[in-house]
């Protein structure tokens, strides 16, 4: 492989450079991700404040190879992993059309990748030799080309609240019976209608303001994420996953804005939901952790976002020597934030349930350094895009437990839909 190129320069010479990249990919490459932790403040954890790459120079479609090359090489990869992939990793299937084409995984080592830490924009590319170089490329004017964003989009509901209502109480009777103790339900809203993926992106990412937002585009496909939730992230020997359970409203008004966190830390159902799924991270860490080294660092921690609060825990092991990144997919994924309990059945009635692919949604976006380290995200909150049909799509869902109503839990699932709309309109 030719040499890389490096350079660095402050952030205020570019401060909207995030959304200049997003665009820049939108319009002209045919594959590129920027994510971007909008700097959230409660992320103790993240490395950079946001990072993007482009145009792929080796291309890796099954997770086997990417432990000896990172090894043998030492370079960046950036890209994702398909809900879907579960069907290679455990005897499960998917029945439904996945109308999205993204790999069960994929990953490209970017002839450009851009991060920015502490203020500070480095730049390693083969192709882009200066900074002079750079700003010519990424501010050029095929920028200007753009689709135009239909007013008031409005997507339709794939499970109206009635059917919804029914499915659960279907669920109910599986937690009845002993089958699952917790599971993951999600719904679909659609529309087959034009947009400018770019655009939508900036009012989402306005909206929200998530610490793993991805802009991601795959040929004709789009992920625009606004995801809160960590999946897994590797530090040395060291590994972290933060499982979100137990969401809540936000008030306008501080002390009722307070209250209703205080309501979520010590709201019974909620903790108990989180504590299932803690327990099942727990348990599938322990397949790859040195010895004794698997623990709780975080219990029931409340963690505030542009809208809504969350019930986040926070589980780490340290891993064991020779294992990688791929050993750590095989024996955690799907994250069971996004399954239930126990995983493989809540994983069989999902595709049993639910009455659409979840494709990349429920899935993960991330990069992996040249050192081996890594960051990837659960994408939730997040809208599905295929260019070509058109289609767009949006899913959300929540954790149904034998105490589950039926009704909030809908209400959940409009509430962590509500950027998603707000961002079409």
């Amino acid at each position: 492989m030719r040499e890389r190129y490096f350079f660095e320069f402050p952030l205020q010479k570019h401060p909207g450079l995030p959304t200049v990249l997003r665009q820049y990919i939108h319009t002209t490459e045919q594959l590129g991700i920027v994510l971007d932790s909008n700097q959230y403040p409660s992320d103790r954890y993240s490395r950079y404040q946001w990072l993007a790459g482009w145009r792929p120079l080796q291309q890796f479609d099954t997770l086997d190879k990417l432990g000896s090359f990172q090894r043998e090489k030492g370079d960046w990869l950036l890209g994702h992993l398909n809900y879907n992939l579960k069907n290679t990793l455990e005897r499960l299937a998917s029945t439904r059309e996945d109308i999205f084409n993204f790999p069960l995984s994929f990953f490209f080592v970017p002839d450009t990748i851009v991060y920015c830490r502490d203020n500070t924009v480095r730049v390693e590319s083969y192709s882009i030799h200066s900074e002079k170089d750079f700003r010519k490329i990424v501010y050029g004017s095929n920028l200007v080309r753009s689709d135009s964003l239909t007013a008031k989009l409005e997507l339709q509901a794939k499970t109206n609240r009635y059917d919804y209502v029914k499915t659960v109480h279907q669920l109910k009777e599986e937690l009845q019976f002993g089958n699952i103790y917790e599971i993951n339900y999600c719904i679909e809203f659609w529309a087959q209608q034009k947009i400018n993926p770019f655009r939508v992106f900036e009012e989402l990412n306005h909206l929200s303001q998530a610490p793993f937002s991805a802009f991601y585009k795959y040929e004709h496909n789009y992920l625009l994420c606004s995801s809160p939730e960590r999946y897994l992230q590797r530090t040395g020997d060291r590994i972290i996953s933060q499982p979100i359970k137990g969401t809540a409203k936000r008030s306008t008004d501080p002390s009722k804005d307070r209250q209703l966190a205080e309501n979520l830390a010590n709201d019974k159902k909620e903790r108990s939901e989180n504590v299932m799924i803690v327990d099942l991270v727990r348990n599938d860490l322990s397949r790859t952790a040195q010895k004794n080294s698997v623990e709780v660092d975080e219990l029931f921690g409340v963690y505030t976002f542009k809208n809504v609060h969350q019930l986040i825990s926070t589980i780490s092991s340290r891993l064991k020597d020779q294992l990688d990144f791929s050993d750590l997919i095989k024996t955690t994924f799907p994250m069971g934030s996004m399954t239930g309990a126990p995983k493989i059945k809540a994983m069989e009635l999902i595709d049993e349930y639910e009455n659409f692919n979840r494709s990349l949604y429920a899935g993960s976006v991330g990069y992996i350094d040249p050192k081996g380290d890594f960051d990837f995200n659960v994408v939730i909150r997040s809208l599905l895009y295929n260019h070509q049909l058109p289609y767009l799509s949006a899913r959300v869902g929540s954790a149904i437990t034998i105490h589950a109503d039926a009704g909030k839990e809908y209400e959940e699932c409009l509430l962590k839909a509500k950027s998603l709309f707000r961002s079409l309109r």
